[in-house]
């Protein structure tokens, strides 16, 4: 009788563990799951760090108003390391193994591209919070399933052409470029903007992320009379034409994308890092908008290590994700499902929402996958290892 009495209870007991188990199984899976694939190590690690605390911001907030179809969201993150190989392992991993209802892309345009045929063919929103590449949602593809909260490059080019003829009176541009297909997308871009005004470049060099010096590329752009130096790089290299620069003793505006935004470009680049204006889609101040200083107090209160401005470089990161990720969850809550292409149209649906960089007023259709325009970008530059806006 006590063996069978100890067999039975062995037996409720182990029922009720497995009950338990499939209990807190079901509850994981109640979540809503957003990926994120980008740079969270090496020299480009600050802008998935950015990315990220800009989604895990919005999606506190979400979170704290009940979630979406009354579900939390959670983020999950992958590192790419800045390679499309990597990155694009990543994603089949996040999309088919943790069934992610949305992807985030990161800083690098080759690893988005890299991204792009995936996410079309499988059938799940890819939301750009950073790489610039035109190409990334201007993709050719019949059923585009890539959106994006983020500078475009061919928009880009155009404000850095129009910044370096106001502000320097340029009238023989050299360009200097980063040797990927981000550099590519914005020497078409460039060419296209200038040739529109009549004017010709003197020269297009080339920049490999390894280099550690760019004197000989610079120098031809010298010899062939260059006013004004167009830059597309990321971090690194952008620092590494700036101490080849202070070699040659060659004083020359430097207008560039945001790449150096990226990163440790200040401490990298020395002591005239100042000297490259760079363009931002947004940037955080002593005098913040009300939405602003909503954010940034909840950036301080989530992250301890951030007491000033300059703990929040690069903040194009954080923007951009943030509003992103507000724009995803609206359409997921629109499309009442997490069906793929159901959510997917239902970014066609969002009509109003007030953002961070803006307010945005039916961002996306069918034929225009980008949130943000000309008019929503702003010029920086570093002072102290700080970004602040250009007066």
């Amino acid at each position: 009788m006590l063996k069978f009495f100890v067999k039975k209870s062995f037996k409720t007991i182990a029922t009720a563990v497995t009950f338990g188990a499939l209990s807190f199984s079901a509850c994981a899976q109640e979540t809503i799951k957003i990926g994120l694939v980008a740079a969270l190590s090496g020299q480009s690690a600050k802008s998935g760090e950015a990315i990220t605390r800009g989604i895990s911001v919005a999606i506190d907030e979400i979170n704290a108003n009940g979630g979406v179809l009354g579900r939390p969201l959670e983020l999950i993150r992958r590192d790419d390391e800045s390679n499309p190989s990597k990155g694009l392992l990543a994603a089949r991993e996040l999309i088919q193994k943790e069934k992610v209802a949305a992807l985030f892309g990161g800083l690098d345009t080759p690893v988005s591209l890299a991204i792009v045929p995936l996410v079309n063919s499988l059938k799940v929103p890819f939301i750009g919070a950073w790489a610039a590449g035109t190409p990334i949602t201007r993709n050719g593809a019949k059923d585009n399933y890539v959106f994006r909260v983020s500078a475009v490059d061919e928009l880009v080019d155009e404000a850095l052409v129009n910044y370096a003829i106001n502000n320097y009176q340029m009238r023989k541009p050299g360009m200097i470029l980063i040797n990927n297909p981000w550099g590519e997308s914005n020497e078409i871009g460039f060419k296209k903007a200038l040739k529109k005004r009549g004017i010709a470049y003197t020269g297009i060099e080339r920049i490999e992320s390894s280099d550690l010096d760019v004197v000989p590329q610079l120098t031809r752009l010298k010899n062939q009379g260059t006013d004004v130096l167009l830059m597309v790089a990321n971090v690194a290299p952008s620092a590494q034409v700036v101490k080849s620069l202070d070699r040659m003793g060659w004083d020359v505006p430097i207008v560039s994308h945001w790449g150096p935004a990226g990163g440790r470009f200040g401490e990298l680049a020395g002591a005239n890092a100042h000297k490259v204006h760079f363009i931002q889609t947004y940037t955080f101040t002593d005098e913040n908008s009300p939405k602003g200083e909503q954010v940034w107090n909840a950036l301080k209160n989530k992250y301890p290590e951030i007491k000033t401005i300059a703990d929040v470089t690069p903040a194009v990161g954080i923007s951009n994700a943030y509003d992103a990720m507000h724009l995803t969850a609206l359409a997921i809550s629109k499309a009442g499902s997490t069906k793929g292409k159901k959510v997917r149209n239902a970014f066609y649906q969002i009509d109003n929402y007030e953002g961070l960089i803006k307010t945005y007023q039916f961002p996306f259709t069918k034929d225009e996958h980008d949130a943000l325009g000309p008019n929503d970008y702003v010029f920086t530059q570093f002072v102290d290892n700080k970004i602040v806006p250009i007066k």
